[in-house]
């Protein structure tokens, strides 16, 4: 009676389920950085207590050193129709200009933003923060 003889089986580890998971958290993570907001100016907008939604063709945001950004891209107020003119010839319908504007900008530089989006046939929006509270 030999007892010690025995073939014992080796325990494996199934790895095929792990890449099944793996995929799913890189879907995950993928699709959740492209819903963070890319316009990321910091600004401290205006209060309103309205809730306007419009479909936004381009930003052009305005911070507190008087600093003009389509999107994220720094421009001169000489170059700011320039560099709209080609977001705004690819909408087929209305295009609107998003102004985004630091509360203690002065209203001549959004007002400078208009003509321009006047200029180009566009119609603006303001954008504001929800809360309401001066």
């Amino acid at each position: 009676m030999n007892l010690r003889n025995k073939h014992r089986e080796e325990g494996e580890v199934h790895t095929g389920p792990l890449n099944d998971i793996l995929f799913i958290l890189l879907l995950f993570f993928l699709i959740v950085s492209t819903m963070a907001n890319p316009n990321v100016v910091k600004l401290s907008q205006p209060k309103s207590k309205s809730d306007t939604k419009s479909k936004q063709t381009v930003v052009v945001s305005i911070d507190a050193n008087k600093q003009f950004y389509v999107g994220t891209t720094k421009v001169s107020v000489a170059d700011l129709k320039a560099r709209l003119a080609p977001f705004l010839a690819k909408e087929r319908d209305q295009p609107s200009i998003v102004i985004n504007a630091d509360k203690s900008v002065p209203i001549d530089d959004v007002v400078a933003v208009m003509r321009v989006a006047r200029e180009l046939g566009a119609k603006t929006v303001l954008a504001v923060d929800k809360s309401g509270a001066q």
